[in-house]
């Protein structure tokens, strides 16, 4: 047998599959063609013992900024950011200028990654125009054009009417409503979670009573209307008890976890750190152990890292004035590592989580090693340590809180449709 690439000696982890094991993986012509052990030629050889070979991730949840935005992020600098991060298919959320609500601003995403060529790109339209919450977009039209799904994320769904008649319509058609659950007359002039360290610091707090009121009455509204429903970065031990209830009632209701809020709490605002400021809000120890159980049991299911750029100057000021928002691109897979050492995961249910889980949520046909499947895959070190420097991610935008702090674990190559799109130090 003869291969364009063959992937020689990893642990090869396809959860979708059932495999877990140290084997080959061969291309050609930008699709998987084999699995196992490899005897032929191959124009290329990657040496992958002692590492991880698995599924490209997929990321269902950022903020790409463009259009409109281009000096925080533009499709390009993201795209770097991903596959620097392993991840080769992202999700982008609808709130640029002018907002992902119409047909023509679809295509024109898709069309621009298409032109980068270094990931997928697949747009989250938004529920009602131009995320004011009062009139539905035309979502089988924007469907048509290649949105996968529908939300107003970074503002709620926050008219009940409105989302009744969104999830009543996307029921007729299978579509996936993925609500930023919070309650703004709760929240209003909030900008991190309420409690003592808000006291402390002296700012507004944002209660973890805004995320529940809003998870509540929208699974009222899902059993109402048959609607699938996603809470996106769930935050709140009572929002995931909520969401555990009703998928033991059988109803179509699922959830993401972003890093930051299974890793941190709401102590990384001390010091009126402005990099650890997003919304929802990094909470108490409480809820953080309750995102890590919800992990645990599978009723979060997927992780995703809301990766939100900003330029310095949106950070630069006081804690009540600075953006929400941090970029997590390139730090999902080692933080998300750590649930793995921890034994709150296997690695085959870390990376369904960050693969298979997304692709069956979204109806990709991505997360999976599939003989004949385009070739997307992560290869990377799940014990290799590294510091991260602002000034050394790919992202336009450096507000991270990962800092200066070590990470366990670093992507060694990203290849997508048999293409090695990238490779540690290549660019040094």
């Amino acid at each position: 047998m003869t291969a364009d690439l063959c992937i020689h000696g990893g642990r090869v982890v396809d959860p979708a599959n059932g495999i877990d094991q140290t084997a080959d993986v061969w291309i050609s012509d930008g699709c998987i063609t084999g699995i196992g052990d490899f005897s032929g030629d191959a124009t290329r050889t990657i040496d992958a013992r002692g590492l991880v070979v698995a599924p490209g991730l997929i990321d269902m949840h950022v903020h790409l900024r463009e259009p409109g935005q281009e000096w925080k992020e533009d499709i390009a600098s993201g795209s770097q950011a991903a596959v620097a991060g392993g991840i080769t298919t992202l999700c982008c959320m609808p709130n640029t200028t002018p907002t992902i609500d119409h047909a023509g601003v679809v295509r024109q995403v898709i069309e621009r990654a298409r032109e980068v060529g270094l990931c997928r790109l697949h747009p989250i339209a938004a529920v009602s125009k131009a995320l004011k919450g009062k009139e539905l977009t035309e979502m089988r039209e924007l469907h048509r054009a290649g949105a996968v799904a529908f939300s107003d994320d970074g503002l709620p769904v926050w008219h009940a009417g409105v989302m009744r008649k969104a999830l009543e319509y996307a029921a007729s058609f299978g579509f996936l409503i993925i609500q930023h659950a919070e309650e703004l007359q709760l929240t209003h002039d909030g900008c991190i979670n309420e409690g003592w360290i808000s006291t402390q610091l002296g700012v507004n707090g944002m209660p973890a009573a805004g995320e529940d009121t809003m998870v509540a009455r929208d699974i009222m509204l899902c059993r109402l209307t048959g609607g699938r429903y996603h809470v996106a970065h769930i935050s709140t031990a009572g929002a995931v008890a909520l969401v555990r209830a009703a998928q033991a009632e059988g109803l179509p209701v699922s959830a993401e976890a972003a890093p930051h809020h299974f890793a941190l709490t709401e102590e990384e605002l001390l010091g009126y750190n402005t990099d650890a400021k997003m919304n929802p809000p990094l909470r108490s120890e409480t809820d953080r152990q309750a995102v890590i159980a919800g992990l645990r049991d599978g009723t979060i299911a997927t992780i995703a890292t809301d990766h939100a750029p900003h330029h310095p100057d949106d950070k630069r000021c006081g804690l009540s004035c600075a953006a929400f928002g941090i970029v997590g691109l390139e730090t999902m897979l080692p933080v998300s590592l750590q649930l793995v050492r921890d034994g709150v995961l296997t690695l085959p249910r870390l990376i369904a989580n960050m693969g298979q889980h997304p692709a069956q949520l979204l109806g990709l046909k991505s997360g999976t090693l599939n003989i004949g499947a385009a070739a997307d895959l992560c290869i990377f070190d799940p014990k290799r340590k590294w510091v991260v420097d602002r000034y050394q991610l790919r992202s336009k935008s450096h507000n991270t809180p990962w800092h200066g702090k070590t990470m366990t674990g670093q992507v060694i190559h990203t290849i997508m449709d048999g293409r090695i799109v990238f490779q540690l130090g290549s660019e040094e």
